[in-house]
């Protein structure tokens, strides 16, 4: 049905940038929000931030200024743009999308990315 393929995670210093994707593919009618979330060794899973079909951007407060949110409706792919990295972001990251299928238009249905490791050493 929908795959989500995630890329883009890996070890950088502290300070430095990296940025994931998240491509969805299958049959796909429309790709509404869409979202990064991140877990922690030892702690729950947690919001980094969303952006809706609109554009509409939500960040976690810790993140704003540092992290970007971004979407191409025509690849049904969402980016997140990670500048000045701390070691307290280092988590695995997920990305998290609701879809409508071509059976099924108007229908939402929840998709997880498999994670990608990201780590901040000091």
């Amino acid at each position: 049905q929908v795959q989500l393929v995630t890329s883009g995670g890996g070890l950088v210093q502290a300070g430095g940038s990296l940025t994931l994707s998240c491509a969805a593919s299958g049959s796909i009618a429309s790709a509404n929000g869409m979202g990064w979330y991140r877990q922690a060794p030892g702690k729950q899973r947690e919001l980094v931030a969303n952006i809706d079909l609109g554009g509409l951007t939500n960040y976690k407060d810790s993140v704003k200024g540092r992290f970007t949110i971004s979407r191409d409706n025509a690849k049904n792919t969402v980016y997140l743009q990670m500048n000045s990295l701390k070691p307290e972001d280092t988590a695995v990251y997920y990305c998290n999308m609701n879809i409508a299928l071509m059976t099924q238009p108007f229908r939402l249905t929840n998709y997880w990315g498999r994670g990608t490791q990201v780590t901040v050493s000091s």
